[in-house]
């Protein structure tokens, strides 16, 4: 009778591993697939990129964001996603044909990157004109490389308007960068990103 119940609980006790593993593996895979995809083309970069955390005492230093005050810096990493870059990482890829307004910002924190186009490089600093890039702002067929270990933060298209619409005084680095964008491309672009009046 013993051995019996033993038997019982032993082939419970599989069945319930085999319905665990049937059930938590396509789950794990289906949440780093949606880690994956939210984090957008970062991923194909293998290790090249991978996820940062965002002090907001560092923050408070980087030249974008210096005009913040505390708690937009708060608002900031809270509607953010922050990398760490090898250098060789593609972080950003802009086409003639697949021209979207929803883009997204990317901005360089510590280190340096490239922006390739028409067989040129143009290298930016966290502090120059180049020290953010969209899609949306060039034209044409471009690619945005790190050129040495960097981190880079990336602010989906909705989250930089809703801060431009909370007076986030980002307008004079949206400018001063759209500007050096245009010189390069050597032709303005309609519909360029929005900035708030001011600073």
């Amino acid at each position: 009778m013993s051995n019996t119940l033993a038997n019982a609980e032993s082939d419970h006790s599989m069945n319930l591993r085999l319905l665990a593993s049937v059930v938590l593996v396509p789950c794990a895979a289906a949440l780093l697939l949606a880690a994956c995809t939210r984090f957008g083309n970062a991923s194909s970069n293998g290790t090249l990129m991978k996820p940062s955390v965002t002090y907001l005492r560092l923050l408070r230093h980087t030249p974008f964001f210096t005009a913040l005050d505390d708690e937009q810096l708060r608002w900031t990493i809270g509607h953010s996603h922050e990398w760490e870059a090898q250098a060789g990482a593609t972080v950003a890829t802009c086409s003639a044909e697949a021209k979207g307004s929803g883009d997204p910002y990317w901005i360089l924190l510590d280190g340096h990157w490239q922006l390739e186009e028409n067989g040129r490089n143009h290298a930016s600093g966290h502090a120059d004109s180049g020290k953010w890039f969209s899609a949306s702002a060039v034209r044409g067929d471009c690619r945005l490389v790190t050129t040495e270990h960097s981190y880079i933060m990336k602010i989906e298209r909705k989250d930089m308007d809703a801060m431009l619409a909370r007076g986030f005084a980002f307008a004079t680095h949206l400018r001063v960068g759209q500007a050096y964008y245009d010189q390069l491309f050597q032709q303005p672009l309609i519909g360029k990103p929005k900035a708030a009046a001011g600073p």
